[in-house]
């Protein structure tokens, strides 16, 4: 038995490879955050034959994840997804993991490398990269401002991800708590149509979406260069 970590595309369906086509073809089971996605994504990519899918996410209750792990003794080629990117990099595919590798320890885990929206952010921005730290999404409330002033004083680049809702509010943050001339970048729609990458400062970039509401939509990532 083999669980594949498949990464899939972050948005254009070109960056899928040859080998992640092969693998989420030759699958009898898939795991995915979301069938739905996954499925609508496999039709998309001319992947046809039968499968199995079964569900794994941040909600999956504990009697859901011993369904999906029984499932697993049924296949011999499983591909865990995640909707976009690489499963398990601030994604609950971890979680899904650890457990399959308790239940399951003579099989193999193999990944099936590909998009990442932290990797290709960080490749863009010409910041420094040889240290990084990676936050994921931070925190809603608790904890929220503390890591915020933490920020400040980090002698290395730090990738984030933020929703919509609130990148207004982190940029506010940041401008409250970095340095006046700290460069950051702010990646949107990447790889898609309309796709962008603006470095400045927090101040102008909170001025750049107050100014255009239309861009505050998608996920976003943000890179902070070090202090030095």
């Amino acid at each position: 038995m083999t669980l594949y970590i498949v990464a899939t595309p972050i948005g254009n369906l070109a960056d899928c490879s040859p080998r992640a086509k092969e693998m989420l073809q030759e699958a009898t089971l898939i795991i995915a955050e979301d069938t739905r996605t996954t499925g609508q994504l496999l039709k998309l990519l001319g992947i046809e034959g039968k499968k199995e899918f079964k569900s794994s996410h941040a909600q999956s209750s504990p009697a859901e994840l011993e369904k999906t792990l029984d499932a697993c003794a049924l296949h011999e080629t499983i591909c865990l997804v995640t909707d976009a990117g690489t499963p398990a990099i601030s994604d609950p595919g971890s979680f899904f993991i650890q457990h399959f590798r308790t239940r399951y320890p003579d099989a193999i885990v193999a990944p099936i490398p590909g998009p990442s929206a932290v990797i290709a952010a960080l490749s863009v921005s010409g910041f420094p990269s040889s240290h990084f730290e990676f936050l994921g999404f931070i925190p809603h409330k608790k904890g929220r401002q503390t890591l915020f002033q933490s920020l400040a004083d980090k002698e290395h680049t730090v990738v984030l991800y933020e929703s919509p809702h609130r990148i207004l509010k982190t940029l506010e943050s940041l401008r409250e708590t970095l340095p006046h001339d700290r460069q950051i970048m702010v990646g949107r729609e990447m790889t898609k149509q309309f796709e962008e990458y603006p470095v400045s400062t927090a101040t102008e970039l909170l001025e750049y979406y107050t100014s255009h509401p239309d861009k505050v939509r998608g996920e976003f990532v943000v890179v902070i260069s070090p202090s030095s």
